[in-house]
């Protein structure tokens, strides 16, 4: 009995120590944003680069080993965003070593994003979510949804 209560006051201490030490929320990885400045998704591999362009379209670039593009190859993108109840299904193109959504990001600057990738067109997606918030970050100067930046967003 003294050897359970030694042992769940240990676990006690062991949980409280950690929190202490990493708040909640708090992440020792370090962000990286995509060599255009973008969002990375590393979910998959390689990693994705989501980025807004100026004209308002959704680029997809991806990423290798080394940090350089890879040509994309059959990886099937759909992401989805605007208003919750008239939602933009955007489908891409290949267009040189990225591919470029066909429709442009409807008006707004805070938006939700359900970004959809899969490796080949029968693999299972991999699915990211985020809200697509097109402020400049005042501490990474990138976009909100690429803000490397520990601050609270």
């Amino acid at each position: 009995m003294k050897t359970n209560k030694t042992l769940a006051l240990a676990a006690a201490l062991l949980v409280t120590l950690q929190f202490s030490q990493a708040g909640p929320g708090h992440s020792h990885e370090k962000k990286e944003a995509g060599p255009n400045g973008g969002r990375l998704i590393t979910s998959i591999n390689p990693h994705a680069e989501f980025f807004v362009t100026a004209d308002r379209k959704v680029q997809i670039t991806f990423i290798g080993e080394d940090g350089k593009a890879v040509v994309p190859a059959e990886q099937v993108v759909v992401v989805t965003t605007g208003e919750r109840s008239a939602p933009v299904k955007m489908s891409f193109l290949k267009s040189g070593d990225v591919l470029l959504s066909e429709q442009t990001v409807p008006e707004g600057n805070s938006l939700p994003v359900v970004v959809q990738i899969k490796s080949t067109p029968d693999a299972k997606a991999a699915v990211e979510k985020f809200t697509l918030n097109l402020a400049k970050c005042p501490g990474c100067h990138l976009s909100e949804y690429a803000c490397i930046c520990d601050h609270e967003h």
